[in-house]
C-alpha cells in the first residue's frame, strides 16, 4: 500500500495516540503515576475544587437529658485555578513522506522516530513542571561568559535542543534574547551554551531568569508552589491568612537522619490523619539515604510501583529520586491529596477537515500537535512535608 498523508493521519489518530497517552499519563515519573486524573472539577477554562480543612463542629458529649450538639458543617475553601495548555509538536517534511511513499516500513520507522522524540521531550517537560511553581522559570543567570555561555544556579531543567527565553528579574522578555536554542549543557560546571548572536552581561545581566520559549506564567502549579515562600497565593487562597495552607517543612542543615524523617512523617499524620505514601528526593539525597541505612545496618529493600517504577522502601513507604527534585531536598507526600484535573486526555489538534497533519504555511513540512488542558491541585497542602538543606552524598 502506498504511503500518503491520509495513511499517516489515520496512523497518528488510531495507533499512536493511545500509546502516547498511556506513556504520558503513567510513565513520566512515579509521582504522576500515583496521581488521580479527573475532569469532575473542570468548569469551562477553570478548575474549581473544594478543600476541606478542620473538623465538622457538630460533635460533643453531654448529659442524658441535656441538649444535643449544635450542628456545624465542614470547613471548606474553594480552590480555583486555570487549566494550563500543554502542547507537543512533531514535524515531518514533504520530502521524507515522498521518499518513503513506496516503502511502508520506512515510513513507519519515520513516524516511530518522530513519536519517540515527542514522547521524550513531552515527558521531560511535564516531569519538570510537576516540581515547579507554575511560573515557568527554569533557572537564574549567575554569570555571563564568552561565546553565549552562561553559568546558572541549576542546569537540571535543561536539555540540548530546548528553545528558551531570557527574561528580566521581573519576568519581561529581553529584546534580542528570546527563542534561543540550547546547544550545549555542561552539568558539572552548571553552564549552558545558546545559539544566535552574541549576548553580553549588558544584554543579559546577572540574576536574569530563563523560561521555556512562550511558557512563562503558563505552566502547571507544581510542588514548589506549595512549599515556597515566594508563592504567597495558592489556588486563589492567601497562604499567610490561612495557616492550614502551610505544609510541614523541616530544615535539616546536615546529614539526613531517621529521626528527621520520622519527625516529618509524624507531623503529616498528626495534621492530616493519614500517613504519607511517597518520598521523593534528589539523587544526592537518595545516596545519603542509602548510606544512612547502611550505617544503621538496615537492609535496603526495594519495591515496584505503578507504571513499572522501582523504588527503595522505608518502613513500607516508597523512596524515589527524581532529576527535577531540588538539590538537598526530600519531599514526603500523600499522593491521595493530589488530583490532575483535565478537560480531556491527550488529543491531537485537528483542523476543520478533521486532519491531524497540517502543512506549515509557505513551507514544505507538515506538523501535528498533541494537546492536553490540565492543572494539578493539592487538596490538603498542610498534609505534605519537606526536609531541606540535607547534605548530599
Amino acid at each position: 500500500m502506498a504511503v500518503n498523508l491520509t495513511n499517516a493521519d489515520n496512523a497518528l489518530k488510531s495507533y499512536y495516540l493511545e500509546a502516547v497517552s498511556e506513556q504520558l499519563n503513567n510513565n513520566v515519573n512515579p509521582f504522576l503515576a500515583q496521581i488521580r486524573k479527573t475532569s469532575e472539577n473542570v468548569w469551562g477554562k477553570e478548575v474549581k475544587q473544594l478543600a476541606i480543612h478542620g473538623l465538622n463542629g457538630g460533635i460533643g458529649a453531654g448529659t442524658e437529658d441535656g441538649n444535643l450538639p449544635t450542628a456545624r458543617g465542614n470547613k471548606y475553601a474553594q480552590f480555583t485555578s486555570t487549566l494550563k495548555n500543554l502542547y507537543g509538536t512533531i514535524e515531518i517534511s514533504d520530502k521524507a513522506i515522498r521518499a518513503s511513499e513506496n516503502n511502508s516500513g520506512a515510513f513507519v520507522s519515520l513516524l516511530n522516530q518522530e513519536m519517540d522524540g515527542l514522547l521524550k521531550s513531552s515527558s521531560f517537560n511535564l516531569g519538570r513542571m510537576l516540581f515547579g511553581d507554575g511560573s515557568g522559570v527554569l533557572a537564574e543567570v549567575v554569570e555571563v561568559g564568552d561565546n553565549n555561555v552562561f553559568e546558572l544556579d541549576t542546569v537540571s531543567p535543561f536539555m540540548e535542543g530546548m528553545i528558551i527565553d531570557f527574561r528580566t528579574e521581573e519576568g519581561e522578555p529581553i529584546e534580542g534574547a528570546t527563542a534561543r536554542e540550547v546547544i550545549e549543557v555542561n552539568r558539572l560546571a552548571h553552564k549552558i551554551k545558546v545559539s544566535g548572536t552574541t549576548l553580553t552581561d549588558e544584554t543579559v545581566p546577572e540574576a536574569s531568569i530563563i523560561s521555556v520559549h512562550g511558557s512563562y506564567g503558563n505552566e502547571i502549579t507544581g510542588l514548589d508552589a506549595i512549599f515556597s515562600d515566594r508563592v504567597s497565593t495558592l489556588y486563589g487562597v492567601d497562604k499567610a491568612s490561612n495557616p492550614w495552607m502551610k505544609p510541614r517543612i523541616k530544615s535539616q542543615a546536615g546529614a539526613i537522619t531517621e529521626t528527621a524523617i520520622q519527625n516529618v512523617l509524624d507531623s503529616i499524620e498528626e495534621a492530616g490523619g493519614e500517613p504519607a505514601n511517597l518520598i521523593i528526593t534528589s539523587f544526592g539525597v537518595r545516596r545519603a539515604f542509602i548510606n544512612l541505612l547502611s550505617q544503621n545496618k538496615r537492609t535496603v529493600d526495594t519495591m515496584e510501583l505503578a507504571g513499572g517504577f522501582k523504588a527503595l522502601s522505608y518502613n513500607g513507604i516508597p523512596v524515589v529520586a527524581d532529576r527535577f527534585c531540588p538539590a538537598s531536598t526530600m519531599y514526603i507526600l500523600n499522593t491521595k491529596d493530589f488530583v490532575l484535573n483535565e478537560l480531556c486526555d491527550w488529543q491531537w489538534l485537528t483542523g476543520d477537515d478533521g486532519k491531524v497533519l497540517r502543512q506549515v504555511p509557505g513551507k514544505p513540512v507538515y506538523t501535528a500537535t498533541l494537546v492536553k488542558y490540565a492543572e494539578l491541585i493539592c487538596a490538603r497542602p498542610y498534609a505534605q512535608g519537606m526536609i531541606k538543606s540535607i547534605t548530599e552524598a
